[in-house]
């Protein structure tokens, strides 16, 4: 008798691949919506956001509207004052009187999301993407198949870690490990961190609050001239809006390329109260004499060994063009996350779009493929649509926006003019 051959698996309308805080917030607003069909395959056993940096007090650089859903339904069951009021919490955060987050609690909302949605599938690894008959497979390594006629990527970002350190030996942790590392950095002798933003500042103000209880040295260096603090001006909010990303996303190539690294004092910044508060933490415990700390600025890490225990750190100060070294017995690195294409898509880059530095071309509808509208890209697209491609409060927004282009209608209003300056000339 010959053997049938297994059915294919059910059309979906589309798969969401990787559930971060953007792909979540997708699962959410089109739980509701009946004429789309979607699933979200995440590798994680758990939704997990910065666990590493999960420090007492640390919170969101950005207000709770900018949760997964408000600024697209503020009438949501999956909005964050339904998570408090869930919770028995409304009225504790009310009294509270501060819009933003703690990044805890932050997670524990979008934990809370997931486990409310029926599309979100954890625990599976797509190992492959192919397209056939006008049909995106998406294959696990458990052996499952999923087919969609769009596909959302959301895999996000990866920890970075500089040329210098490559191939470098010794237990050096990058900032995403903070928390759980933090009980053997401590025992050090000497602590050096190496970066410029919100993390690395957070990481100094903790370490430097228990410097007299362990007695460690402790250093914070950074590439940049100065300690920048995040740009949070009313006006220049109004840069995480629809107009901006028209504006942006029509310049020239290499103007937008040349603005991404302008304007990352923009979203990479350091809160300005934090900023404050390490300086009144310098002050108090420099009362009783010097603190064995050290903060250097303009000093670029160019190279790094590791011998018995201890790390020789290389720098260049780039506005004297001198060299020196640092000596530590741990380090830090808090040196921010980079984009990384998935392997998975290799079958199908043939029908990706990639611009002259070889990143996805990503459509003002937030599509990168041929058709315009096949597949779309959460993130990774600041050298297209600005800084509003990693910030929370614009998620909802593009959000809105893809459902669109895959309904083919607006389910959720899409601003489009919501500024008071005009960008253009």
């Amino acid at each position: 008798m010959t053997a049938l051959p297994e059915p294919a698996p059910p059309t979906h309308d589309f798969v969401g691949i990787g559930l971060g805080p953007f792909n979540l917030g997708l699962a959410c607003l089109t739980e509701p919506i009946a004429e789309l069909d979607g699933v979200f395959l995440e590798s994680k056993p758990d939704f997990e956001w910065h666990a590493g940096m999960f420090l007492d007090g640390a919170h969101l650089q950005t207000p709770f509207m900018s949760d997964l859903v408000t600024l697209a339904d503020p009438t949501s069951p999956y909005s964050f004052l339904n998570y408090l009021k869930e919770k028995g919490r409304l009225y504790s955060f009310y009294i509270r009187e501060n819009f933003y987050p703690l990044r805890v609690e932050y997670d524990d909302y979008c934990r809370w999301a997931a486990g409310k949605l029926s599309s979100v599938r954890f625990d599976t690894t797509v190992s492959q993407v192919t397209y056939e008959d006008g049909h995106y497979l998406v294959r696990t390594e458990n052996g499952d198949t999923f087919r969609a006629r769009h596909l959302v990527l959301g895999t996000g970002t990866s920890p970075h870690l500089p040329e210098a350190v490559r191939g470098l030996g010794g237990d050096f942790i990058h900032n995403s490990r903070y928390v759980q590392h933090r009980s053997e950095l401590v025992k050090k002798e000497s602590i050096t961190i190496v970066g410029s933003g919100q993390s690395a500042a957070e990481i100094y103000q903790d370490l430097l609050s228990e410097i007299d209880v362990h007695g460690y040295r402790l250093n914070w260096v950074t590439r940049s001239p100065r300690f920048f603090p995040l740009e949070y001006t009313k006006l220049t909010l109004e840069m995480t809006s629809p107009e901006y990303v028209d504006y942006y996303h029509r310049l020239p190539e290499a103007t937008r390329y040349r603005l991404t690294d302008e304007q990352k004092g923009l979203f990479k910044g350091i809160d300005g109260d934090l900023i404050n508060d390490i300086f009144d933490l310098l002050y108090q415990k420099n009362l009783g004499g010097p603190v064995p700390t050290r903060l250097l600025t303009n000093s670029a890490l160019t190279g790094a060994r590791w011998d018995n225990g201890t790390y020789t750190l290389a720098f260049r100060q780039e506005e004297q063009e001198k060299d020196f070294e640092i000596e530590s017995q741990g380090l830090v690195l808090a040196t921010g996350y980079r984009y990384t294409e998935p392997e998975f898509l290799a079958p199908i880059r043939d029908r990706l779009r990639y611009d002259s530095h070889g990143n996805f071309d990503v459509a003002r509808n937030y599509a990168i493929d041929i058709t315009g509208r096949g597949v779309f890209l959460q993130n990774a697209g600041v050298h297209t649509h600005s800084i509003t491609s990693p910030d929370l409060g614009m998620g909802a927004y593009r959000n809105s926006y893809i459902i669109r282009e895959l309904l083919g209608t607006e389910y959720y209003p899409v601003e489009k003019t919501i500024a008071f300056q005009e960008f253009a000339a």
